[in-house]
């Protein structure tokens, strides 16, 4: 399990190889998420950053917490989280999440697992600038909730 918080980009085939070196042969499928700063904020206004802050510790914790409810559902081999603060434009990267297992199901199911609970657990604040705008500080979203919902009715 690797899981960092910070203002640098990463790069996907860096992580990726990385995973792919820990885990040797032993996987049979590693499914990747990589979240990016809208153009457009929700109300349909054109965004001009994003600015992530987070309280060390307690979010690095929050998000231990979400890994480990992953693996004790599934048999993941290895999972990945990245997640960036700091000033952010439209298009950037902001979360990388890589998640290795034997099987694809699994895989899938415990990357999907991971950024719905990083949508609603993790300690972030996050403050969306649109053009014009000193911005609006944004919080999950009923869909976001809704698919952490579904995961709560599937046994958590």
């Amino acid at each position: 399990m690797s899981i960092r918080i910070q203002e640098d980009d990463f790069s996907l085939d860096r992580e990726w190889d990385a995973l792919r070196k820990r885990i040797g042969g032993s996987a049979g499928s590693i499914v990747a998420f990589a979240g990016l700063v809208r153009e457009r904020a929700r109300a349909g206004e054109e965004v001009s950053g994003l600015f992530l802050e987070h309280y060390p510790g307690m979010t690095e914790s929050s998000m231990e917490r979400i890994v480990e409810q992953a693996r004790g559902r599934w048999p993941l081999q290895d999972v990945v989280v990245i997640h960036r603060v700091g000033d952010l434009k439209p298009g950037d990267q902001i979360v990388l999440v890589l998640v290795a297992s034997a099987h694809r199901g699994a895989a899938f199911a415990g990357c999907e697992f991971v950024m719905d609970m990083l949508k609603t657990k993790a300690v972030f604040w996050k403050k969306e600038v649109g053009t014009g705008s000193k911005g609006t500080w944004i919080r999950s979203t009923g869909d976001d909730f809704e698919r952490a919902k579904h995961w709560r009715n599937d046994g958590e």
